[in-house]
């Protein structure tokens, strides 16, 4: 399969730079994965799209201030982007500067804060820190916004760019599915009988990267984190006995549900990668953003849905000037049978 496949040409004007005025006012394309069929709808209508016995399982991660900006002990400016904590004082980090640092270079961070690279694995710098790092996150961090948000976050992102049940800190990029629920409307699902369950999948930087090889399955997923707790696969065991449906919230719920069906552990390291031709054993539904082209979370969704369809619903969210990526819009979508 060719990642050329999944490329699309996207209006840069259709990039939501903000988020909208209010979370859930933003609109919900409607797609069946078995007949094709589009709806547009808002996603205040996603209410009215469960029952009473379906179950909604969400990603509570949380988002870290992950991004540090300094400079080395050669005087240039550099960022430093915490990809994960691995001890009290140590992380795994990208650096972006005009030189790449060696191993021994010193970094000054934030208000005086300062840093040792210790070594480079792959991608990734390790690197040790004079105080614990979460507490120079909370102090000097930036919120991690992605990429193709080209203003600097302000006091709108570091609460926007986290969802209403975030809770257990470790992600470096929002579960932005997750962005569009308020209070409210969890409030009215429980209210209908509608249950919502947990898990956790502290997203990574690479959730961003394009697919680089040209041949899909060539493609190597980074690793990230996840647990599934009892309650939740109780749930879920509950929901299928009465012939209700999951549906998950994101692609990021969708990879931990299905990486612990496959593996029957319930915590640890996943780096499954969803392409076409993937057979899903848990979800049956799933509430997602609009993805980049070219990028593993578009072939996820092909899977899902199919990619005829996906391609389809992508050209009509474009026509009709949805609204995409992290502060965009959402798409729902039932799974192909």
């Amino acid at each position: 399969m060719k990642t050329a496949e999944f490329d699309y040409a996207l209006p840069e004007e259709l990039i939501a730079q903000h988020p909208a005025a209010e979370r859930g006012a933003s609109r919900l394309l409607h797609l069946d994965g078995t007949s094709g069929a589009i709806e547009d709808l808002q996603f205040a209508d996603l209410a009215r799209q469960v029952g009473p016995h379906d179950l909604i399982v969400v990603n509570d991660t949380k988002v870290i201030k992950a991004r540090l900006f300094g400079h080395k002990q050669t005087g240039g400016r550099i960022e430093v982007f915490i990809e994960r904590i691995v001890g009290e004082r140590e992380a795994l980090a990208l650096m972006r500067s005009g030189h790449p640092p060696h191993p021994g270079y010193r970094l000054s961070l934030g208000d005086g804060a300062e840093a040792e690279v210790l070594a480079r694995e792959d991608d990734l710098y390790r690197v040790r820190f004079s105080e614990p790092v979460a507490f120079l996150l909370e102090r000097c961090g930036n919120t991690p916004l992605p990429p193709y948000i080209r203003h600097l976050p302000d006091a709108q992102d570091a609460e926007r760019y986290q969802t209403v049940f975030a809770e257990k800190e470790g992600a470096v990029a929002a579960p932005t599915a997750g962005l569009h629920f308020d209070r409210a409307m969890l409030q009215r699902l429980e209210q209908q009988g509608t249950r919502i369950a947990r898990v956790t999948l502290h997203v990574g930087s690479g959730t961003f990267q394009p697919v680089r090889s040209e041949v899909v399955e060539e493609h190597r997923m980074h690793s990230e984190q996840y647990a599934v707790p009892q309650a939740t696969l109780d749930a879920i065991s509950a929901t299928k006995a009465r012939d209700g449906r999951v549906l998950a919230v994101g692609t990021t719920a969708l990879r931990a549900l299905e990486a612990c069906a496959r593996t029957a552990r319930s915590s640890g390291e996943t780096d499954l990668f969803i392409y076409p031709g993937f057979e899903f054993r848990v979800v049956d539904r799933l509430l997602t953003n609009f993805h980049l082209p070219k990028s593993s979370l578009l072939m996820l969704v092909a899977a899902f849905a199919g990619l005829a369809n996906i391609q389809r619903a992508y050209a009509h969210a474009i026509r009709e000037r949805y609204r995409f990526f992290s502060y965009g819009d959402a798409m729902l979508l039932e799974r192909a049978k």
